[in-house]
């Protein structure tokens, strides 16, 4: 309980003043309780009196948040703020600091959530006039801004239609192929949706199915140049790392068909398709490789690089034997480890019926590829020196012999010494260079 003296009170020292709240505290409340008192003066100079006493046997007054007389014999609530009115002598009581703060919380929560009964009559008229049915006007209008559900479920169902899977698509494709009435012009357009979808294995094998791998095969044969490179396009998409279609298209004789194609007069964009498809049909397929070598395939490319002074099929052409040689060598360094699979004894035992590097030898490449090293394209360069390493088993005693070879060799590693020191210099990256560098010492240490 509190005591605050009242402002207007006539000046008393603060001793007088002590004395005379606890002889009148002191006074009052033994009439009615025994309880203890603990009389502390604040910073304020407010005196507050706790009651230690039982509550049970006075009457308890409900406090608010103004101050009212507090009567002999009633007593307060725990946390309530009690003073005296030292002009009435009386004791007031009202509800202590944090039941006041909770009591303001509450308010304003119940402000935030009350609705006034005006708003409430304002929207429940607004509820009843949208309930009442619209004007046929009105309605007209609305609807003229929504097509018909009808019209909506036609046009859908429209959709549905086109809606095809892939194997569709080809079956569509392949007969207006077919059709006598299709221009060429659509069936480049035809071929060239159908390299697309090929690049999916799944598609590519049905495509076999029905009968369309066949037709691409039979579409090399045309008169058109450009039947023939879109033709070769498919083809080539569609066997690609694709063992399925690799061995339909042999079956299909794709392979000597696209080798005559490189051995007679073709345009030159014509032969970069055919070899892309050449290079993809041989790729991991050492029965197709073997059916390449025995039909004069190395004699049709050595004289296809002769011919290519450019050197755009020359790289093409390099490259294409280099990943064959590849790939018969990690076959072959695999196939000494004791526990493969069978299959794998298989694939070993059909890479060893391919004898490339004899026919390379054979048909004069130890002599050929040397000479992209000629070049001023370093991707031409490249493609060479890894050939000439894979090659170099068959063909050293021809690179020793070979009159200019060494002095080549020599001239590109100045040349490359000379740009790693400038990329260097700049701060910028050599790594290429440098691995240029380490094939010529490769080499140049093979000719010693």
């Amino acid at each position: 309980m509190q005591l605050i003296p009242s402002r207007s009170a006539a000046p008393l020292s603060s001793l007088a003043l002590f004395l005379l709240l606890c002889c009148h505290m002191t006074s009052t409340l033994s009439q009615k309780s025994d309880s203890a008192l603990a009389v502390v003066e604040n910073t304020e100079g407010e005196v507050e009196v706790m009651d230690e006493g039982d509550e049970g046997d006075f009457e308890v007054v409900q406090p608010t948040e103004e101050w009212q007389t507090l009567k002999p014999g009633q007593a307060v609530p725990a946390g309530s703020h009690v003073r005296l009115n030292l002009q009435t002598g009386q004791r007031e009581v009202r509800l202590g600091e944090e039941q006041l703060k909770y009591l303001d919380q509450e308010h304003r929560e119940t402000e935030e959530t009350s609705i006034s009964p005006e708003e409430l009559k304002r929207v429940m008229k607004k509820i009843k006039e949208d309930m009442k049915p619209e004007s046929a006007e009105h309605q007209d209008s609305v609807a003229s801004r929504f097509r018909p559900m009808e019209e909506l479920k036609r046009e859908m169902a429209e959709l549905d239609l086109l809606v095809q899977t892939d194997d569709q698509i080809m079956r569509r494709l392949l007969e207006q192929f077919n059709s006598s009435s299709s221009t060429t012009e659509q069936r480049l357009s035809i071929l060239l949706e159908l390299e697309y979808l090929v690049h999916q294995v799944d598609n590519a094998q049905n495509l076999c199915s029905m009968g369309g791998l066949q037709l691409v095969v039979e579409t090399l044969n045309s008169s058109d140049f450009r039947l023939q490179e879109s033709s070769a396009f498919v083809l080539g998409s569609a066997v690609s790392s694709n063992p399925e279609v690799q061995v339909k298209a042999m079956e299909g004789g794709a392979l000597q068909t696209l080798l005559t194609m490189l051995a007679t007069d073709q345009p030159l964009w014509v032969k970069k398709k055919v070899l892309f498809a050449v290079a993809s049909l041989l790729r991991n397929f050492p029965f197709a490789q073997r059916h390449f070598l025995s039909r004069g395939g190395l004699q049709v490319l050595s004289e296809l690089f002769r011919g290519d002074r450019g050197g755009v099929l020359r790289t093409r052409i390099v490259t294409m034997l280099y990943d064959m040689i590849s790939e018969k060598e990690l076959i072959s360094q695999a196939g000494l480890d004791p526990g493969l699979h069978a299959s794998h004894q298989e694939l070993l035992r059909q890479y060893s019926l391919v004898s490339l590097r004899e026919g390379l030898l054979e048909e004069g490449w130890c002599s050929l590829i040397p000479e992209l090293l000629d070049s001023t394209e370093h991707d031409f360069r490249e493609k060479a020196l890894r050939a000439m390493l894979a090659l170099a088993p068959v063909c050293v005693d021809q690179y020793r012999s070979h009159s200019s070879l060494k002095a080549s060799l020599l001239l590109l590693r100045e040349q490359y010494q000379d740009m790693i020191q400038s990329q260097m210099i700049l701060g910028e990256e050599n790594e290429y260079f440098e691995e240029m560098m380490d094939l010529i010492n490769a080499l140049h240490v093979k000719l010693r």
